[in-house]
């Protein structure tokens, strides 16, 4: 099923993005809402689901407002012990660091003071540009998403949020793509190129002197990528039999070193675990493949 193959993928990866992991199991449970959350990743991995549930079940009727923002956010953190659905009180300049504990400071986001005001133009500057029409709407969905990153709301929670409204944005707009295909994995796959043109496009922002160009073009790239995904796992359902082997066998030269069977099963996400079974074990019999380890993570490797 397309629609919880996309589901999943999209509240693992927005907050795997974010370091914000559970174990398999416990993620399984929580995706299907069998379980409460036991911790505090748990706790935002539930919000995510709960928040990217209701876009898919009752986009039409929900508007894009400040008021909506503020409601994703709170929803989102609601199973955690810290408050959600209001403007950040202190600064949340977006630090990165480095390996040998050093940092960077990529860049400051809006004053706490200013956020309501710049929030309330963004919203309504977006909403009048789409009324008007004269700018195509995956331009100014990209735009919107950029100008949110760069206020930064909230104190936490803003890269999800921004995620969850590109959902939303697309669904006004008929592209209902997302319904089905992962965004938000595809970023994850591609982090690095959204961090390093959200860095680029940023450059004199406050000044009004950035240039979105970056942004945009990797912004793009993903709405494209998510089509082209989708036009394969279309045809995957099509021609079911050769076409999910071929996808196993092909999923074998993406891994560099060892790899596992739930690593094929992320690749694959349309083919069951019984067939990925199977074309290994034909492929460890011709020679192509080797199993260096056993047991319940038994790991593989390329010949």
């Amino acid at each position: 099923n397309l629609r919880l193959v996309a589901f999943a993928q999209s509240t693992e990866s927005s907050n795997r993005l974010e370091q914000i992991t559970a174990p398999p199991k416990r993620l399984k449970e929580l995706l299907a809402n069998k379980t409460k959350p036991k911790n505090r990743s748990e706790a935002e991995i539930a919000g995510y689901r709960d928040v990217l549930s209701t876009i898919h079940q009752s986009t039409k009727d929900i508007p894009i407002s400040v008021n909506v923002v503020k409601q994703f956010h709170r929803d989102m953190m609601r199973y955690t012990d810290r408050p959600g659905g209001d403007w950040k009180s202190t600064n949340n300049t977006i630090v990165e660091r480095f390996a040998d504990g050093t940092s960077l400071v990529r860049f400051n986001p809006v004053e706490p003071y200013q956020v309501n005001e710049y929030m309330i133009k963004l919203v309504g500057r977006f909403n009048e540009e789409i009324e008007i029409g004269e700018y195509d709407p995956l331009l100014l969905i990209p735009l919107f998403i950029f100008d949110y990153t760069c206020i930064h709301p909230f104190k936490d929670g803003n890269g999800r949020t921004s995620r969850l409204l590109t959902t939303l944005l697309l669904y006004h707009q008929d592209y209902d793509v997302v319904r089905y295909i992962s965004l938000e994995k595809i970023i994850e796959q591609t982090k690095e190129s959204y961090y390093d043109t959200l860095k680029e496009s940023s450059n004199g922002w406050h000044d009004g002197n950035h240039d979105i160009i970056p942004f945009l073009t990797y912004y793009l790239s993903t709405f494209l990528a998510a089509y082209d995904e989708f036009e394969k796992r279309a045809d995957i359902i099509i021609k079911p039999r050769g076409t999910k082997t071929e996808m196993v066998i092909n999923a074998f030269d993406g891994f560099k070193g060892t790899f596992t069977i739930s690593n094929v099963e992320d690749s694959c996400p349309l083919v069951g675990r019984d067939m990925i079974r199977k074309v290994m074990n034909k492929m460890r019999s011709d020679g192509k493949i080797e199993n260096i380890s056993k047991g319940k993570y038994a790991k593989w490797r390329k010949i």
